[in-house]
């Protein structure tokens, strides 16, 4: 691997300028018109909902049941969504507020009657893809109780046509940074079929940064990247390891392939860009333009960062600002080069706008550390017998134990997830260096994602950055490794760690993180 792909790896650091450049803006009027023509002639933004002024609590219903839609370009699909839509509603609230939210499952009723536990290998076969709960993936809030606890499930009814209900209540710390989150369910075994049903949404808290003259000035855009498996109009359950091989990933925006968003010369817009899919990385660049990156994973930068062009893993998001050029269409791709997310047509009269010098962001620091960890995420192929023979490990510091230490690869409880061990014990207040390495045989990337609280990228691939970052997901490649510290703040309780490839998550690729004081 070039040293230029291993940076290219990184989920919100901007590479290298004119690392991903792929072609000069199309110029002829014709050209433009005929790419206009052929992309969705729209650009929805999702539903939102945003606490009530003066009021501090957001009250809101969440309805999770399958869903009949047209989509253009793609067809008739049925899949499991939110409020029959994808993505979900976009919740918006503010630092001290609180979020209740009520689920209702209207889901069928799970097939079989097996618990996973019950089964040859444990929980750790995907299960239960009817039964869901929520996660407030990058709020800096309490992991336990009614709040983003990832251990609770939302079970369907057992009668047919009948719905149950559920309840979460969250609340946002008052000094909680400004930023871009989003909501999805985590129920260990049926997080990958559901995310690529279309399930997730949005989760803004406003504050400082928005207030920014210039990027109050802006206009504000949802831009939620979802990846569907549509196999004759639906997504099928993850029952075995090759479930998802060779259906080819549909991705919308918003809901929609490849929609049209129009911007004025010289217009400032801010994208706040969210990767909703559950196996695919974006490798984000749109032709002509500079990305000004104001934000990673909802934590402000000092100041924006321009380049062109950043990778984007699963989970991860990035607030960027675009400053339309010349008249023009423009595509912005992703997944490759060749796929286009969304077409910027860059027309009418020219709107001079500036873009800030300075921004109210996190410093990115933190003390020397006093403890250090070493994981290392790791896969075997063909180990197992059944429908799922792939074993995806975390070994290193904390590891699951093997239940039988003469078994070696073929043991099914070594360093994947256990519901009764707990991998890590993190004490608040504590500053710990961590380094995490993927040194899975297969050529598989490893987002790395961190539950409760944000953590310091400090170095790639045991080279320091010049400046760190804050993340809640990095991808790590294969034979590569990220170093970064972590302090954890405010919550105990049990929380979690896990490969934001969601599949190798259901399948094990996960531990326990114990917050203590």
């Amino acid at each position: 691997m070039t040293s230029l792909a291993r940076r290219g790896v990184l989920k919100c650091l901007p590479v290298a300028a004119g690392a991903v450049l792929t072609g000069m803006a199309a110029s002829p009027r014709a050209v433009a018109r005929q790419e206009a023509d052929e992309a969705e002639p729209s650009f929805p933004q999702p539903q939102t909902r945003r606490t009530p002024p003066h009021t501090g609590r957001l009250e809101t219903r969440l309805t999770v049941g399958f869903t009949e839609q047209t989509l253009p370009g793609v067809g008739t699909v049925t899949t499991r969504t939110y409020e029959g839509t994808i993505p979900g509603p976009t919740l918006r609230v503010r630092p001290g507020d609180t979020l209740e939210i009520t689920q209702v499952n209207a889901l069928p009723p799970n097939a079989g009657t097996a618990h996973a536990e019950e089964t040859p290998q444990g929980m750790n076969v995907p299960h239960h893809f009817n039964t869901f709960n929520l996660h407030t993936h990058g709020l800096h809030v309490d992991p336990t109780g009614e709040a983003d606890n990832i251990y609770r499930a939302f079970e369907p009814s057992d009668t047919p046509g009948a719905t149950t209900t559920h309840r979460s209540v969250v609340d946002v710390p008052a000094d909680h940074p400004a930023g871009t989150f989003w909501y999805h369910p985590h129920r260990h075994g049926s997080t990958s079929t559901q995310l690529l049903n279309g399930m997730g949404g949005l989760l803004v808290v406003e504050g400082d940064v928005d207030e920014v003259p210039e990027i109050a000035a802006a206009k504000d855009v949802v831009v939620c990247i979802n990846e569907l498996k549509l196999s004759g109009g639906r997504v099928p359950d993850l029952t075995s390891h090759g479930a998802y091989e060779g259906i080819v990933s549909t991705f919308l925006v918003n809901g929609v392939k490849n929609p049209v968003l129009t911007i004025a010369p010289g217009e400032v817009q801010r994208w706040r860009v969210v990767n909703a899919g559950a196996i695919t990385a974006h490798f984000l660049s749109l032709r002509g333009h500079e990305l000004h990156q104001i934000a990673c994973d909802g934590i402000t930068f000092m100041e924006p960062v321009a380049t062109t062009g950043l990778t984007l893993p699963m989970g991860g998001r990035a607030d960027l600002l675009i400053r339309g050029g010349r008249p023009g269409t423009y595509k912005l791709s992703g997944g490759g080069p060749s796929q286009t997310l969304l077409t910027l047509v860059v027309t009418g009269d020219a709107r001079p706008m500036s873009l800030p010098a300075s921004l109210p962001g996190r410093p990115p620091e933190l003390p020397e550390p006093t403890r250090t960890r070493a994981l290392t995420f790791r896969s075997y192929e063909n180990v197992f017998s059944g429908a799922f023979p792939n074993a995806y490990r975390i070994l290193g510091d904390g590891e699951t134990p093997p239940a039988d230490p003469l078994a070696g690869r073929h043991d099914l409880a070594w360093g994947r997830l256990a519901s009764d061990f707990v991998n890590q014990r993190v004490r608040l207040g504590e500053v710990e260096e961590w380094t995490v390495v993927n040194d899975s045989h297969a050529h598989s990337h490893h987002p790395f994602h961190l539950h409760t609280n944000h953590f310091l990228l400090t170095a790639v691939d045991n080279r320091r950055l010049a400046t760190p970052v804050w993340h809640d997901t990095v991808s790590i490649p294969p034979n590569g490794s990220i170093t970064f510290r972590l302090r954890a703040e405010d919550f105990t309780g049990r929380s979690m760690l896990h490969c934001h490839q969601l599949q190798h998550g259901d399948e094990g690729m996960m531990q326990i993180v114990d917050y203590v004081r």
